[in-house]
């Protein structure tokens, strides 16, 4: 069974910082190209990074300079490195492939930044 397991969220203060993991299983995702999902209460779910298979990444606008994709091979695992975390940064964060693939969703990792 293919699954993708998001961990690491939590309740954090307006500019604290927190790190998510997603650690693939099933299958190696190390040839494909990896992004972060959020969702937040109300919204659709948005795109918010990407990393290519050489590590090439990009960011929506919105987060782009206080966050950090990165991704490890061997452990079959995609990391976002999220700094000066802000209210409007709450959300369920989900990683997927790209293009995602509706059978990966999984359960996500919810980020909520108090003021």
């Amino acid at each position: 069974q293919v699954q993708l397991v998001e961990a690491g969220g939590g309740l954090v203060q307006a500019g604290g910082s927190l790190t998510l993991s997603c650690v693939g299983s099933g299958r190696d995702f190390s040839s494909n190209v990896m992004s972060w999902y959020r969702q937040a209460p109300g919204k659709q779910r948005e795109w918010v990074a990407v990393i290519t298979r050489s590590g090439s990444t990009n960011y929506v606008a919105s987060v782009r300079g206080r966050f950090t994709i990165t991704r490890d091979n061997a452990k079959n695992t995609v990391y976002l490195r999220m700094r000066s975390l802000k209210p409007e940064d709450t959300a369920v964060y989900y990683c997927n492939v790209v293009p995602a693939i509706d059978d990966y969703w999984g359960q996500g990792t919810q980020v909520t930044v108090s003021s």
